[in-house]
């Protein structure tokens, strides 16, 4: 496959840009795995220094909600996504989930915004529910930072055309997509009732 030069596409007034498909497999990996690196390391930087980023006077106590719906519509997405594929409509399913990952990408945006600047709320239920929510959290947490490269790759593989990739990725990314956006609308109707009003 021919490589593109940016230098002599600069120079013939061509867009520098490269084609997806033009990067090496090792460019790739390189490149979705530093970017997965760089979310989970600012996603664990501000549990450990919250409120790092504050910005004096900005009210974010809508976000949780916000982050809520998000992840609520970010469901109906992906089920509409997959039903879409199912049936043989790929021009749906490609629109349906490219909707999806930008969703995951404001709302991603938007939850360092609120955890960088909102001071941090307890979870104060008790009994059955106390173990249930900790339960849910820890695996949301837990898969949430597994699903950035798994999101990357699976899209990588579709805008380069390897569907038979894309297809194999997308039967271990669309559960987990599913899990960690729909315990992310849970964790808010639990803690709910907490958010300072």
């Amino acid at each position: 496959m021919e490589e593109l030069d940016p230098l002599a596409a600069s120079r013939t007034g061509a867009s520098a840009e490269r084609p997806l498909r033009t990067y090496s497999e090792r460019a790739i990996w390189i490149g979705i795995s530093g970017l997965s690196v760089l979310v989970a390391g600012l996603v664990a930087a501000l549990a450990v220094f919250p409120q790092a980023l504050r910005v004096e006077g900005l009210d974010v106590s809508a976000l949780p909600r916000f982050h809520a719906i998000l992840n609520g519509t970010t469901v109906a997405l992906l089920t509409c996504g997959y039903l879409a594929i199912r049936r043989g409509r790929r021009t749906t399913h490609l629109r349906l989930m490219s909707l999806s990952f930008a969703l995951s990408c404001l709302f991603l945006l938007s939850y360092v915004l609120y955890h960088s600047t909102a001071p941090k709320v307890s979870f104060g239920g008790v009994g059955w529910t106390r173990p249930a929510y900790f339960f849910i959290l820890i695996t949301h947490i837990s898969l949430a930072p597994v699903l950035v490269p798994l999101v990357l790759f699976t899209l990588t593989r579709a805008i380069r055309g390897e569907f038979p990739k894309h297809r194999r990725l997308a039967r271990w990314t669309f559960p987990v997509w599913m899990y960690v956006a729909a315990t992310g609308v849970l964790v808010y109707l639990m803690m709910a009732p907490y958010y300072p009003t």
